[in-house]
């Protein structure tokens, strides 16, 4: 299977609730590195995954949205506890819809799966890996 992945990064502040949290029940900020891999089982006709400056500028306008923002805010989130997993879900959802839009071009057609990292540090992160469907 063929892969090609591209990276940006997210600045988000929230806080989570429950004594499982610990400290984290605090507001507090994070800084994730964001990196989506996009998976096909043959090349396109011109020989690649997907185009990379569309799965870049896809990626970007999925994440832009939450870029900056303090997530218990937003009315996307009301309710749910914005874990790393749970925000490499929310963009694979973005991005899975992304590739079946259009919004990747031509060569977002057979993609196969994708997986969305998020590096919450240098010593830990979370992803969501999963067929385009």
């Amino acid at each position: 299977m063929y892969a090609l992945e591209v990276r940006e990064h997210i600045m988000i502040a929230h806080s989570f609730k429950g004594e499982f949290f610990g400290p984290a029940q605090n507001m507090h900020g994070a800084t994730f590195i964001v990196d989506v891999a996009f998976y096909r089982e043959q090349l396109t006709s011109n020989e690649v995954v997907v185009d990379i400056g569309r799965a870049s500028e896809a990626l970007k306008a999925v994440l832009g949205p939450i870029n900056y923002q303090n997530l218990d805010a937003l009315p996307q989130f009301t309710g749910r506890q914005t874990t790393t997993e749970f925000l490499s879900k929310y963009i694979f959802d973005a991005m899975s819809a992304a590739a079946r839009n259009g919004d990747l071009g031509d060569s977002g057609e057979g993609i196969a799966k994708i997986r969305v990292t998020l590096h919450e540090s240098h010593v830990a992160r979370a992803w969501f890996e999963g067929p385009v469907a």
